[in-house]
């Protein structure tokens, strides 16, 4: 009887083991992005991975309960040391920092022996309300665990003049966002902030209305029904703002993204400027502007210029060598 006794819990042991059992080194690259499923809920896949449905979002920049099946969520991972592993490695591999590995494993330094076993917690990402703060780096993993389930084909270049570069302090990213959503529904009477992306002076980048949703704004229907509109914060007119090196990179690295997540070759039907579009009828008038009423933005300034031929020499080969230097980094 005891040795019956012994079997079974031998067998309830190893069965609850091989349900939890942590990654190897060894194996096939393990990994703790969770690939969401028809039917899946929020509620459900937290409760699998006995983490919050809130951690769930921050780590994952959700924005709302919404999910589409095919949408890649970072998740926690037990993995088992390997020799040679470390905790810098090991955090990169799985989207984690090494300081919240420690904490969460009661580590008091970065000394690391095989076999040891490690609760790996991603990153938590840096959000408030539906704003997600992202470097070009983080926004990368952001749009490729992402799903879009309408038609992208036109993005979208605009400045947003005011505020501009002066306005800018460093750190209060959140607090203009929030000005040009307020401004957005309260004066422009839109039904959220215009844009779906912001880039800034320091490089860092915003995705604020969801990419499922299309932007609205004085661009027009025509663009917006098959958009992404990004707006750069600063007055990119010729005597006014200098764009930093930092947000010139973004700028180019974000696009360079969104046309290798969307099947886009950068043209003039691709990606577009404000400034190509009539305010009144919103028809697209290319640089036949002398006789329309337009907008100068993106602005004058805006890498070589706001006609097509400054987009052609100066701005789409850009994007086009980083897709390149992109896809080959893969």
């Amino acid at each position: 009887m005891w040795k019956k006794s012994v079997l079974v819990i031998g067998v309830i042991f190893s069965m609850l083991f091989l349900t939890i059992s942590p990654a190897h080194a060894t194996e096939i690259k393990p990994s703790n992005i969770y690939v969401v499923k028809a039917g899946d809920s929020l509620p459900d896949i937290a409760n699998k991975y006995s983490i919050s449905i809130d951690e769930l979002k921050v780590t994952n920049g959700l924005q709302s309960d919404v999910l589409i099946a095919g949408q890649k969520l970072w998740v926690p991972i037990l993995y088992e040391v390997g020799a040679g592993d470390t905790l810098g490695d090991i955090s990169f591999t799985f989207h984690a920092s090494v300081e919240t590995i420690k904490t969460v494993n009661g580590l008091s330094s970065e000394q690391l022996y095989t076999g040891q076993v490690l609760k790996i917690t991603p990153k938590r990402m840096t959000m408030q309300g539906q704003h997600i703060l992202m470097t070009k780096e983080e926004f990368k993993d952001w749009l490729f665990n992402t799903q879009v389930n309408r038609e992208i084909r036109l993005i979208q270049q605009h400045h947003t003049w005011l505020p501009s570069y002066k306005h800018f302090n460093g750190s209060n990213h959140f607090r203009m966002l929030m000005g040009m959503e307020n401004h957005h529904k309260q004066t422009m009477g839109w039904t959220n902030i215009a844009q779906n992306i912001t880039t800034f002076p320091d490089g860092k980048v915003a995705v604020s209305r969801p990419l499922n949703i299309i932007p609205e704004g004085t661009i027009g229907p025509t663009a917006n029904s098959v958009g992404i509109a990004i707006e750069h914060i600063g007055n990119f007119d010729l005597g006014h703002d200098v764009m930093t090196k930092e947000q010139q990179e973004t700028i180019v690295y974000i696009n360079a993204l969104l046309c290798i997540k969307f099947g886009l070759t950068p043209s003039i039907d691709s990606i577009t400027y404000h400034h190509w579009w009539h305010m009144k009828t919103k028809e697209r008038v290319l640089d036949a502007t002398a006789s329309y009423n337009v907008k100068s933005c993106p602005g004058t300034g805006f890498f070589g210029g706001n006609s097509t031929t400054s987009a052609k020499t100066y701005f789409y080969p850009l994007i086009s060598d980083k897709m390149e230097e992109i896809l080959e980094s893969k």
